[in-house]
């Protein structure tokens, strides 16, 4: 399963998609929030099963599909990272550095 913020230009679902078949997948799934209707049937190809909650007619940007898109920081990453090398219960239990709220 490979899930991305949104599809643009499709370049990075592609690449992970051909990654993960290299790695010996055997089903490849793609799910997105929102994406270019024109890209998500492009990288179609790509992958077994495609599932895009939205693919609006005037699609200009992932961003607009969120209320808030601002980057991650490096450290956020990191922090995060560091994080999770504890197990996934304590970034759970923990709430996220880059929490939206």
């Amino acid at each position: 399963m490979i899930v991305d913020d949104g599809i643009a230009t499709g370049a990075t679902v592609k690449a992970a998609c051909q990654v993960a078949r290299a790695q010996g997948a055997s089903t490849v799934a793609l799910a997105v929030p929102i994406g270019a209707a024109e890209t998500i049937e492009a990288v179609a190809q790509y992958a077994d099963e495609v599932v895009c909650l939205a693919a609006p007619k005037f699609f200009f940007a992932v961003g607009q599909g969120y209320r808030n898109f601002r980057q991650t920081s490096d450290d956020e990453v990191i922090a995060l990272l560091d994080r999770a090398r504890g197990g996934f219960r304590d970034v759970l239990a923990g709430g996220s550095a880059a929490d939206p709220r």
